[in-house]
């Protein structure tokens, strides 16, 4: 997106914007809460993307407490709190991404491959050219798959180095969607993007 949009990415870990940055270098990269930063600054974007934390809503939960290495927990509703708020405030074109979780979603969504779109536009049927399996690849399958180096960051360890990875969202997936944002704010005479990564 860098190439052609104004994008401001939002991020609370300092280890994950630095990377951010690194891989990003033209992007804006503000390391603060992005919730409170969505609050205070919705109006000043053309277009929102939002993926909100995602653990206590993935399917794996009931796998991880059902073996009993977890207790029940209650799911993080920011992700509900976001929708309404982008639905009920913001006059641009927005997206909130995530997980297919382990309930019925309290919002109807879009299903596009493993995750679901809630969006205030039209977004049809799409499938990736090519996917790498997430459950089973690797860090070096999943750098390689995304063509990205995080051999030079700590990122707190092996473990969440595979997180941030398994937790991309397909390219192709993504410029689609923003493909999708764009026609129709061309349509309404929007001539120059300003997009959030939060």
């Amino acid at each position: 997106w860098s190439d052609s949009h104004q994008i401001t990415a939002i991020e609370i870990d300092q280890d994950t914007a630095e990377i951010y940055k690194h891989l990003y270098p033209n992007d804006e990269v503000v390391v603060c809460d992005a919730m409170e930063y969505l609050q205070n600054n919705f109006e000043n974007f053309d277009f929102i993307w939002s993926s909100p934390p995602c653990p206590t809503h993935s399917r794996i939960n009931t796998t991880i407490v059902n073996s009993g290495q977890l207790k029940p927990r209650f799911a993080n509703m920011e992700l509900y709190q976001i929708i309404i708020f982008l639905a009920q405030w913001f006059k641009g074109k927005y997206t909130v991404e995530n997980v297919i979780p382990y309930y019925s979603p309290l919002i109807p969504a879009k299903k596009i491959d493993r995750h679901l779109y809630w969006t205030n536009f039209p977004l049809g049927n799409f499938t990736p050219s090519k996917k790498p399996n997430h459950e089973t690849a690797t860090i070096s399958e999943l750098e390689k798959f995304y063509n990205i180096d995080l051999s030079n960051f700590h990122a707190k360890g092996k473990n969440n180095k595979l997180k941030m990875l398994r937790n991309m969202v397909h390219p192709e997936i993504g410029q689609y969607v923003l493909n999708c944002a764009i026609c129709v704010l061309q349509k309404e005479n929007v001539n120059q993007l300003e997009l959030v990564y939060a």
